[in-house]
């Protein structure tokens, strides 16, 4: 079974899909269709979806004929791509039926196979899937190895169940996944004959395709030097004697024996669990299986993992927040009766990318957590029309302490007091623009500069490098910065008159003091035009006042008697654009652009997060005040 997932994200560059159009899902399927290399299984998210529609209807088309031909089978999974895993169940149901609905209008086709998106599987996702119409799920072959199975119990369907809800499961070959496209055709034809040596029935590929052209260095390897010509030959003359058989997934499913009853725990592919580790927990995890070496680890492997996807939602409070926010929309939503504009923009706002980490995942990508803001921006303006100046005190985040939303319907904002009284979310609806939407900079894994020589064979001699090679062989030559602080706007501290602005924007300074992480005391006063917060620590007050559009205006009154007395008072703003800002009396205000150094299929790259602008105010006049305009 040959299976190809296409995708590409909520909010991506218009110019990145016309390119995988042109440059990967257009050939690889016109090459498969030239060849007869039928039938096969595809995915094309949402998202991607949408996208053709207003751009490339013809290559729709063409799926549609081969769907109806049925040379090809259309797989189903959440509309909008997210991990179904991370939603509530009522959402669960609508993605996958919004993605049924689609296919059966567009391409008169029944689908009831699932593409379970980063292969991201819990237990009770069973009853769910079974809820929603699946009759089968493609999950990798790790999730079977880490529950007990072994290698040659897997080829074969197999089913599994939660309350009482049957489905069944697909298990992808991760030998297949590493083999195509990035070994010589003869490998693959060499590991299906074994495979059918040894009496197995079934060898299943479902993956990201584009690996066939997108990711750096495939498409010269694929289309260039012939890769896929000598691949369809390759397999053309395995059909042609009789060796192995072109399926769908769904008629495998159907036609081979099954294994029977399974129970899978949570998991997802090898490199996701390692990724959703928290950096020390990575690194302990690379030396475990460099102490094991090869021969240990690959006896070992099934049981030396890894954490769960949710652990992003720990490990970046950014995403999180989005997440959170998500939830908290989507059930005032149901409230709510649903209108479509929210209903629509709230799924939306669930696809994946922009949750998570790793050399895939959008988290690093401002576009794409800026389109995730957008969307959870229409929602909210939908939901809150007419609705006057108010504020909730809820812990929106689940850490256990609860922060203030203040909200009206103009604008949405956040305020933690157990943080300080940092502002971590402050939406204007009439731009649909977060702009606290700003990623800290903290010390990833991969940053670690590695001590001794390094090599590393990516196989090039007979093949090309994979992502993952290409992942392992990257390395930094210097650190880049890293903040001490969690960022938001209006991060408080008294910094001393030495402290640089190099040292500064670089964080290679200590604060004589900061409240970044200081508990507050919060007070609430709500008027038909002002929501005023104020916000009390030792030594510290700070009075925000909020109007009904969400401009925002600070006062500030300090006592620190103890402190230099040529200190400075110095509130950070992180904000995701240059926004006007008025801070009367300041002595200067600090600008610079964070800049993060994140790991991506391409390599090490430099992203703008947004800007910081600092303020600072000699610390004898005791106050201060600011205002954050448009």
């Amino acid at each position: 079974m040959f299976g190809l997932h296409l995708h590409q994200p909520v909010g991506n560059f218009d110019h990145v899909m016309a390119d995988h159009v042109r440059d990967v899902y257009r050939p690889i399927i016109e090459r498969a269709a030239q060849a007869g290399f039928f039938p096969l299984t595809l995915h094309v998210s949402g998202p991607l979806l949408e996208w053709l529609e207003g751009h490339d209807t013809a290559w729709l088309d063409m799926i549609g004929r081969l769907a109806a031909d049925g040379k090809l089978e259309l797989l189903l999974a959440g509309f909008d791509e997210p991990i179904l895993a991370s939603l509530p169940r009522e959402d669960r149901l609508e993605q996958i039926g919004r993605m049924r609905d689609y296919l059966k209008q567009r391409f008169g086709a029944n689908a009831t196979g699932l593409w379970l998106t980063e292969r991201v599987w819990q237990p009770e996702l069973a009853a769910d899937l079974a809820a929603a119409g699946v009759a089968y799920a493609l999950v990798d072959d790790r999730h079977f190895l880490v529950s007990g199975f072994r290698h040659d119990e897997l080829h074969e369907p197999h089913h599994t169940e939660s309350d009482g809800q049957r489905v069944g499961l697909l298990a992808i070959d991760e030998r297949l996944r590493y083999l195509i496209p990035f070994r010589p055709p003869e490998e693959t034809a060499s590991y299906l004959r074994e495979l059918r040596s040894q009496g197995h029935g079934l060898a299943v590929l479902a993956d990201d395709g584009e690996k066939f052209g997108g990711w750096p260095g495939t498409k010269d390897w694929v289309y260039g030097s012939g890769w896929l010509d000598s691949f369809l030959k390759t397999m053309d003359r395995l059909i042609t004697a009789g060796e192995i058989k072109l399926s769908t997934a769904g008629a495998a499913f159907r036609e081979v024996p099954s294994g029977g009853l399974a129970y899978l725990g949570t998991a997802s592919y090898r490199e996701m669990e390692k990724w959703a580790l928290p950096p020390a927990a990575q690194r302990d995890l690379t030396t475990l299986e460099e102490e094991l070496g090869p021969k240990h680890l690959a006896a070992s492997a099934s049981f030396v993992r890894g954490g769960h996807w949710h652990h992003f939602l720990v490990k970046y409070p950014e995403s999180n927040r989005m997440h959170k926010t998500m939830l908290a929309l989507s059930t005032l939503s149901r409230r709510r009766g649903d209108p479509p504009e929210a209903r629509r923009a709230i799924g939306r706002a669930q696809c994946n990318d922009a949750y998570w980490h790793g050399v895939f995942g959008g988290l690093y990508l401002p576009h794409l957590r800026t389109a995730i803001w957008r969307q959870l921006a229409i929602a909210e303006r939908v939901l809150r029309q007419g609705e006057p100046l108010l504020c909730e005190e809820i812990d929106l985040d689940y850490d256990g302490f609860n922060e203030l939303w203040v909200h009206s319907a103009q604008f949405s904002a956040v305020i933690s007091p157990q943080r300080g009284g940092a502002i971590e979310l402050l939406t204007r609806f009439s731009d649909l623009t977060n702009f606290a939407d700003v990623l800290t900079r903290r010390r990833e894994s991969y940053h670690e500069i590695p001590k001794g020589p390094q090599h590393h064979d990516g196989g090039k001699e007979a093949g090309t490098q994979s992502i993952h090679d290409i992942e392992r062989a990257s390395r930094l030559t210097s650190l880049p910065p890293v903040d001490a602080e969690p960022r938001a706007i209006l991060v408080d501290r008294l910094l001393g008159d030495d402290v640089t602005h190099a040292q500064y924007s670089n964080g290679t300074y200590s604060p004589i003091r900061s409240w970044a992480v200081v508990p507050m005391t919060a007070a609430v006063k709500i008027s038909a035009d002002t929501a005023v917060i104020t916000l009390r620590a030792k030594d510290l007050e700070k009075r925000l006042t909020f109007d009904a559009t969400g401009c925002l205006a600070v006062a500030y009154s300090w006592n620190t008697d103890d402190s230099p007395k040529n200190a400075l008072f110095a509130p950070e703003l992180s904000l995701a654009r240059d926004v006007a800002l008025s801070a009367p009396a300041a002595t200067e205000t600090w600008r610079y652009p964070i800049t993060t150094v994140a790991r991506s299929e391409r390599g090490f790259e430099e992203t703008v997060q947004g800007v910081s602008l600092t303020p600072r105010w000699p610390v004898g006049i005791g106050g201060a005040v600011l205002e954050l305009g448009t």
